[in-house]
């Protein structure tokens, strides 16, 4: 499952759940340009309950949308992570390194609160 919700004018929250297919991918990926289409200096909670690595080809449908989606980053000024896994928080904060204007900091899932605390601060 891949949910994305608007949540307030330049704020997606997005929960990750399960294994993904070419199909899931689709739809996931038509819904994330959709909603994010008017967001300027966005912020994102992404969470991640169930993480299953996707299909081959799902993994496809996301390398053929790869400037769409390296467009769609550039809305986003920071991405708050959630999840239980070390090497995903590790793997989410090295993902921010590669984009310079975009920060990305992860948190253990039951730090709901602290995150969107840190998404909310303007400074």
């Amino acid at each position: 499952m891949f949910k994305v919700t608007l949540n307030g004018a330049n704020r997606l929250d997005i929960e990750l759940s399960g294994k993904l297919d070419a199909d899931e991918m689709k739809i996931a990926l038509d819904e994330l340009v959709d909603k994010s289409k008017n967001i300027e200096n966005g912020r994102m909670l992404y969470e991640i309950i169930d993480f299953h690595l996707p299909s081959l080809g799902a993994i496809g449908v996301e390398l053929s949308r790869l400037p769409e989606l390296f467009g769609l980053i550039k809305r986003f000024d920071r991405v708050a992570v959630l999840t239980d896994k070390t090497w995903l928080k590790k793997a989410s904060e090295l993902e921010g390194m590669l984009y310079p204007s975009l920060e990305i900091k992860a948190f253990d899932r039951n730090q709901k609160v602290a995150a969107e605390a840190w998404l909310a601060d303007l400074s």
